[in-house]
């Protein structure tokens, strides 16, 4: 089995992104890599991979070891290529002539349709592009696995399935991935490395474990650096006080002595660790309130596909003022065009049997965030858009994480982490009282998600909510509602449904 080991690791690229990284990959290790978006997950994968060298450290691999590597995104260079000549890719020449069958056996083992196998990869949807790249990583069977945030665009179902696929495929190897999926994170690590600017911390737990026990380090370590500041501001007040008696008395021992208490203050200042903090660069959302006990009504509504087939029915349902309501159903059975059908009626076209309060001011969320401008930059488009003032819009962006140099550059060549900071920002000076949410943690972190939870729970705003992250839906939700037999019914939990998807079950 391959073995990866990092010795005082680091990187920088203009900013420090991590640094003293001491870490063994070893056989059976199944780690899970966290840290916010843009703090070197992908660059930490991509130097295991051997495609990037670190500014800093040293990086060794095991003699002969062979690395599965998956990133997030399919090449541009290769979306022309069908499956099978992308995954062959990844084979040796002279092994893909004597076992050209790996490729049909891998194409097999993820599940890839036979009507698919002769189309280019662009013709692909998110999650079956996810699954060719699982596919190519694989077929070379390496000794190590490193896979960045395989979970992107997967529903419920090939998530579970992919849970399952480690947990017998690649049980016994070393495997690292890095995610902001914290159910999937908790399903498939043993071990859990928080990536940091400075000390990192690498705990044998899987996420949620692993995470109790980071607050509890980091909540020492902020009492630690409170104590160590405090002796440092008595020492500091010691060498005043003997400073004054030294000069008032004549006695050079004394000012020696304070000048002996002040050194000892600057080395103690000197070594205090700020205390981490990954809060930062996040967009706190509101709720701009509303009178009306009941902020939508259908009854009789029909949800029907573009062309009018019908999907199912909503027979009567009310949502209340604050109201968290959490919409389950399989893939195709009219989720998205449950939330189209809502968002054009909040747009004005109000189909029959939908009453909507008119005090219901409306935020939008969704996982393409296909409307948010490509051309104009944050800053420009926030100040077109809502009348905030110059001062205070820099002030917000600069409070989302964006320092003054990337205000001013145009959207498009944001990632799309910082893409839906940008949105979210547009969603709090929106001022809403109702939340639509499709997928809306696709390109957030895990402080983002926290965040985004925290704002909805605690400002009391009435939300419908789609998604496939469980972590999120089971924080969130107050109310369950499942598209079940063309029907749409309340269900208790989302227990059921979850374990029928990730389980396999009909």
């Amino acid at each position: 089995m391959g073995m990866i080991s990092l010795r005082n690791a680091g990187h920088r690229a203009g900013d420090l992104l991590f640094s003293n990284l001491n870490l063994v990959i070893a056989a059976g290790d199944h780690v899970g890599l966290v840290a916010p978006n843009g703090r070197g997950k992908s660059t930490l994968l991509r130097a295991m991979a051997g495609h990037v060298e670190l500014s800093e450290g040293e990086l060794t691999r095991s003699r002969g070891v062979t690395i599965g590597y998956v990133p997030q995104d399919i090449p541009a260079d290769a979306l022309a290529q069908t499956p099978a000549q992308f995954i062959a890719s990844a084979l040796d020449p002279v092994l893909l002539e004597s076992e050209s069958w790996r490729v049909d056996v891998v194409m097999e083992e993820f599940s890839i349709p036979l009507d698919l196998r002769e189309r280019p990869l662009r013709a692909f949807s998110g999650g079956w592009q996810r699954m060719a790249l699982l596919a190519r990583a694989w077929v070379a069977q390496p000794d190590v696995l490193l896979m960045d945030e395989p979970t992107n665009h997967l529903d419920l179902g090939r998530i579970g399935a992919l849970e399952q696929w480690l947990a017998y495929a690649a049980r016994n190897m070393p495997v690292v991935i890095a995610s902001h999926d914290r159910a999937f994170l908790d399903a498939t690590t043993n071990r859990t490395l928080f990536l940091r600017p400075s000390e990192q911390v690498y705990l044998p737990l899987p996420y949620s474990a692993a995470r109790a026990e980071l607050d509890q380090i980091d909540a020492a370590a902020e009492a630690q650096r409170d104590r160590d500041l405090k002796q440092a501001q008595q020492l500091r007040k010691q060498a005043a006080k003997l400073t004054n008696i030294g000069i008032n008395s004549g006695s050079d021992l004394l000012v020696v002595k304070s000048r002996q208490l002040r050194d000892r203050a600057e080395k103690i200042e000197a070594e205090v660790q700020d205390v981490h903090r990954d809060r930062t660069g996040l967009v706190r959302l509101g709720n701009s309130g509303a009178e009306a006990r009941v902020m939508l009504a259908f009854e009789n509504v029909p949800v029907t596909t573009p062309d009018d087939r019908l999907l199912f029915s909503i027979d009567k349902l009310h949502v209340f003022q604050g109201d968290r309501i959490v919409l389950l159903g399989r893939n195709g059975a009219g989720k998205s065009q449950f939330m189209r059908l809502l968002t054009e009626g909040l747009d004005g076209l109000v189909p029959a049997g939908l009453r909507i309060s008119p005090q219901l001011v409306p935020g939008y969320l969704d996982q393409s965030l296909g409307w948010l401008p490509l051309d104009p930059s944050p800053l420009d488009y926030l100040l077109h858009r809502f009348d905030e003032g110059d001062r205070r819009t820099i002030a917000l962006l600069a409070g989302a994480g964006f320092p003054p140099d990337r205000q001013s550059r145009p959207i498009r060549t944001l990632s799309l982490g910082q893409r839906a900071r940008v949105a979210l920002l547009a969603l709090r000076l929106a001022r809403p009282n109702f939340y639509l949410l499709d997928e809306p943690t696709n390109h957030l972190d895990i402080p983002g998600q926290e965040q985004l939870e925290a704002d909805i729970r605690e400002q009391g705003a009435t939300t419908i909510l789609v998604t496939h992250d469980r972590a999120f839906l089971r924080t969130i939700g107050t109310r369950y509602l499942l598209i079940d037999g063309r029907r749409l019914r309340e269900v208790d939990d989302p227990e059921g449904f979850i374990a029928s998807m990730t389980q396999g079950a009909d």
